[in-house]
C-alpha cells in the first residue's frame, strides 16, 4: 500500500488516501506529489489514483520503442509527468506487461 499523500507532507492512513503500488513505483514515487512534463518543461500534479481516470491521462501501445513491449503514453502533463517520475517505461516493465498480454492478463 501506498500513500497518494504522504504522510510527511500530512495525508492520512484512512482509505482514501491509500493506492496499491508495486515496490518500484513506491520506491520512485516516495513522497512526490508533481513532476516535470518532459513535453511542456512545466511542474504539473503526477496522476491521483482516487481522482483520475486512466484511460484519460495514459494509453498502451503494444512494440513501439522495444519490439516485445508494451509502452505506457502519457495523454496529458499528468500522464506525461507521471510516467517519468514512476518509470513507467523502463524496459524490463515494458516486457513485463507484453508477457501479461500475450497471457491475455493485460489489455491495451
Amino acid at each position: 500500500m501506498e500513500h497518494i499523500l504522504a504522510r510527511q507532507h500530512g495525508g492520512s492512513t484512512s482509505f482514501d488516501n491509500l493506492a496499491f503500488a508495486c515496490w518500484s513505483c513506491n520506491l520512485k514515487k516516495g513522497p512526490n506529489l508533481s513532476g516535470i512534463d518532459p513535453e511542456t518543461g512545466s511542474m504539473t500534479a503526477l496522476f491521483h489514483p482516487r481522482e483520475d481516470s486512466w484511460p484519460g491521462h495514459f494509453s498502451a501501445h503494444i512494440g513501439t520503442l522495444i519490439p516485445h513491449g508494451v509502452e505506457i503514453r502519457g495523454l496529458t502533463p499528468v500522464g506525461r509527468a507521471t510516467i517519468r517520475v514512476l518509470g513507467l517505461n523502463d524496459e524490463m516493465r515494458q516486457m513485463v506487461r507484453y508477457e501479461l498480454w500475450l497471457e491475455g492478463l493485460y489489455t491495451t
